[in-house]
């Protein structure tokens, strides 16, 4: 697992059913492309958060790819419309096989 690792997110407590809301996420991490080199000449192996996915009661709401070139502490906003209480997983997988994971419960009323 790689240190200073942090996931944050931003989504609505409620809703009604059916309203589209904004979520936000960004998780803090170093991300190294592994095509730079150290003071010894050494390339640095290649750290990168590969694949970020939301999910809501289950089903997939995002799934994204990520390559070396993606900045430094990854941020999303997306929108996603909440059709009944439930809870948003989101996941970030690591490429050191770690994965991070948040969830938010959305309630409608």
């Amino acid at each position: 697992m790689a240190d200073g690792v942090r996931p944050r997110v931003k989504a609505p407590r409620s809703a009604e059913a059916g309203e589209v809301v904004t979520i936000k996420t960004l998780i803090s991490h170093k991300m190294e492309s592994g095509q730079r080199k150290n003071k010894d000449g050494s390339v640095i192996p290649r750290s990168i958060i590969n694949r970020f996915t939301c999910e809501f009661n289950g089903t997939s709401v995002l799934d994204v790819k990520m390559e070396p070139a993606i900045s430094t502490n990854p941020y999303f906003e997306f929108e996603a419309t909440i059709p009944e209480a439930g809870d948003m997983k989101f996941t970030w997988y690591d490429d050191d096989g770690s994965v991070y994971e948040d969830t938010k419960t959305i309630k409608v009323g």
